[in-house]
């Protein structure tokens, strides 16, 4: 069994854990939600956020690669998720005219009230992956929904719905874990989305 010494993706490591992804998603035991200790099969994959346009290029091959092997992905990205969602409610055009005459605080505000985590965006999720014969999602578009979507709140609101198939989510940032103040997804490197522990990081799973 081998590990990475790599923690989070950056651009000098991008190959080495883009071939490690590529191992570890089409292995029977990930996708068969093995060593998991009982938990929630959610797993984050860090990376830096210089190498944003990379990550793109990444989950693009890692998705034709897996389906080359007959493993059904579903992707889920959350900044084209909620503009769908803003387009179908009529809200798409009123918030592009009125962006530029709100506060940041404004426009999040009226963001989270349009696009709830619990209400809005979870069971808009769930209803794809039930439309959906997949056997792995990815969660990418983070960073681009942020701060009017958290990553933990979406995580939170999936772990009833999303406990039988493995989910792994792209993260712009890092994930740490310490004794004192227990595991946290810190988005960009010094935002600390929140604390969050019922997840794995990929890239420390063997192969």
């Amino acid at each position: 069994m081998k590990t990475l010494k790599h923690t989070t993706i950056n651009a000098r490591n991008l190959q080495e854990c883009q071939e490690h992804l590529m191992k570890v998603i089409s292995s029977r035991a990930f996708l068969g939600n093995e060593g998991l200790n009982n938990e929630v099969p959610f797993h984050i994959c860090p990376y830096e956020t210089s190498i944003q346009k990379d990550i793109t290029q990444l989950t693009k091959q890692l998705r034709n690669d897996l389906e080359g092997k007959q493993i059904k992905v579903l992707e889920i990205n959350l900044y084209d998720l909620v503009i769908e969602l803003l387009k179908h409610e009529g809200d798409w055009d009123w918030i592009l005219e009125n962006e530029s005459t709100m506060s940041r605080e404004r426009l999040r505000e009226e963001l989270q009230g349009i696009l709830d985590v619990e209400t809005v965006i979870t069971p808009e999720i769930a209803q794809r992956m039930d439309a959906d014969q997949y056997e792995v999602m990815l969660l990418t578009g983070i960073g681009e929904v942020f701060p009017y979507i958290r990553s933990h709140n979406v995580l939170n609101n999936l772990q009833k719905k999303a406990k039988d198939k493995p989910t792994l989510m792209f993260f712009p940032g890092e994930y740490q874990h310490s004794l004192e103040s227990g595991a946290s997804l810190v988005l960009f490197g010094n935002l600390q989305d929140d604390k969050y522990y019922r997840a794995f990081n990929i890239l420390d799973r063997a192969v």
